[in-house]
Order: structure tokens, then C-alpha cells, then sequence
């Protein structure tokens, strides 16, 4: 099967190789300020899933640290002149907020010239109208993604895990952001506590037969990250943690059940290592990216 990864996605569709920046929108999210729950998702750090973010500050100031940052990881640099970037809001729940207050920051970064799309991280619960509105604003200037966290389709395992959404507010928010237009990127967990691969499976063929067509998918290891309510649970009643085959065999087959069309944003996720209690294997990024690869025929 011919399948679309981020990169040559990006690449086809922009014209270049495109780096992605990961920034914050000063949001926290309303499963720990009480609106929903304490503590946020279980899985979820202190940094709210955006360990690798840039810290709140001028939106402009947020671009170049993270462009330093990106530039960085090259040797000698990024030498394309005309860089490209997604601007990827990542920390906590980016739409989780006064429209007011959120859009000059939106509005900021997706005007920069070499900004070519906004991304922005939320939950399907903090997607009220005036949110919608400003995000079909936004994107009649760039391209604009929502990544909906949702983890699994399981509300037992939800609940367990202190997601605090159903299934079925999921789907309302998924319709609606489709229906003005937006790219919609999903995010599934793999590995969760209770979870078989039967279910696993079942979240992937949910997404599969979303309408209108799911437009991008993460695929997330679940870590076991220090600080978070799961390293507490995995402490007092430890459960399973897939092996490095076990996993990477896993992705395959759930590649297999998507849509040619829904792009692969990732197959894996990084836990910060300072605080990574399991699985350690994760630890060595190339060394998962290669196993993938090399299963999926890419090496």
C-alpha cells in the first residue's frame, strides 16, 4: 500500500523540506484547573505533552528560539535560505482560552512568511463555537491542523486514564472542524493499561472509517514518565510494557488498516529521558525509527 508520511507529504505539498516548532499558547487545560478534573490524563507531564515546547513568551521571540533549536540538531546548520515551518502549538490545550487573547497570538505566527501552517494541539471538549469561528478565520490565510488528543475510543479505558471526554464528543467536534475546512490529526496511544491489541486495533479501525476521511494520525508509545499520575499506578500495580518488536509490529499493523490518504505524522514519541521510567528501550529514538523502517520495507 502507498502510504503518505509527514515528511513527503510536506515536501509534495510545499515544494521543500519543512521543520516543525514547538510552541506554547500560555493555555492550561481544563482537566487541572477543575473545569473537568484535576491532575490531567493520567499518561500527561507537568509540561502537558509539551515537553520539547518552547516556555510562554512573545509569540515572535517563541519562532526563533525554537528555530535555533530545530537548527540545531543539524550539523553545520539547516542550509536552505528559504527555511519553511509548521508553527506546532503543542503545550496543554491550545484552544483552551479567550478567542481574544488567543488569536493575535495565531494571527502573529501564521502571518510570518515562513510559517507555511498553524497546528494546534486541544482536546475535543474546548472547541465551543467562538473557537470554531476563529479557527475558520485563521485558515483562509494558511492551512490550519487541529491535533484532537484522543488516545483510545475505549471510554472505560478513558476514564481510567482521566481523560474526562466521552467517544461520542469526540465525533461532534470532528464533524464540526471538518465541516469548515480544517485538517484534522488524531492522536492514539498504544500500550495504555488494560488495553489488548484487539483493542488497539479497534481504535485504529474507528479512525479508519471516520467521514468525511481522517486527514493525519500520531501514533504514541505509551511512556511511563516520572511525576505523572501513571508512574504512580504503574508503581503499585505494575502492568505491561510492549518490548521493541512487539510495538514496532504493532504500528505495521496498524498502518495497514488506514486510509491511503490519512498522512502518518508519526509512528512513536518521545518521553523526556531525565524522567522516562519505562519503556527504556524508547530512549534510543534511531534505534526505534530504523526497526520501523526497516518492517516497513523504508530502510
Amino acid at each position: 500500500m502507498t502510504r503518505f508520511f509527514l515528511s513527503d507529504y510536506l515536501k509534495q505539498k510545499f515544494g521543500s523540506k519543512v521543520y516543525r516548532l514547538s510552541l506554547s499558547a500560555g493555555c492550561t487545560c481544563p482537566n487541572r484547573d477543575g473545569k473537568v478534573g484535576y491532575g490531567g490524563c493520567s499518561f500527561c507531564s507537568a509540561g502537558g505533552s509539551g515537553d520539547f515546547a518552547t516556555d510562554f513568551e512573545d509569540i515572535d521571540l517563541q519562532i526563533e528560539k525554537a528555530k535555533t533549536r530545530v537548527d540545531s540538531k543539524f550539523p553545520g546548520g539547516i542550509k536552505s535560505a528559504d527555511k519553511k515551518y509548521v508553527a506546532y502549538f503543542q503545550s496543554f490545550t491550545s484552544t483552551y482560552g479567550n478567542p481574544d487573547r488567543l488569536f493575535p497570538i495565531f494571527h502573529k505566527a501564521i502571518s510570518r512568511p515562513e510559517i507555511v501552517a498553524l497546528s494546534i494541539g486541544t482536546r475535543p471538549d474546548c472547541l465551543p463555537p467562538e473557537i470554531i469561528k476563529m479557527l475558520s478565520e485563521l485558515n483562509r490565510i494558511k492551512p490550519v491542523w487541529v491535533e484532537l488528543g484522543l488516545q483510545t475510543v475505549h471510554d472505560d479505558t478513558a476514564l481510567k486514564m482521566n481523560r474526562c471526554y466521552t467517544l461520542e464528543c469526540f465525533e461532534k467536534s470532528y464533524v464540526e472542524l471538518k465541516k469548515i475546512g480544517l485538517s484534522v490529526i488524531v492522536h492514539l496511544i498504544l500500550g495504555l493499561p488494560g488495553e489488548t491489541k484487539e483493542m488497539m486495533l479497534e481504535s485504529v479501525r474507528y479512525l479508519s472509517g471516520l467521514e468525511p476521511c481522517l486527514d493525519g494520525i500520531k501514533l504514541h508509545l505509551l511512556h511511563v514518565l516520572e511525576g505523572t499520575c501513571l508512574a504512580e499506578i504503574y508503581r503499585k500495580n505494575s502492568f505491561h510494557i510492549m518490548e521493541l518488536d512487539e510495538y514496532t509490529d504493532l504500528v505495521v499493523e496498524c498502518l495497514d488498516l488506514l486510509p491511503e490518504t490519512t498522512v502518518v505524522h508519526r509512528m512513536t514519541g518521545d518521553g523526556p529521558k531525565r524522567i522516562l521510567i519505562e519503556p527504556k528501550w524508547s530512549g534510543d529514538k534511531k534505534r526505534v525509527l530504523n526497526n520501523l523502517k526497516k518492517k516497513l520495507g523504508l530502510s
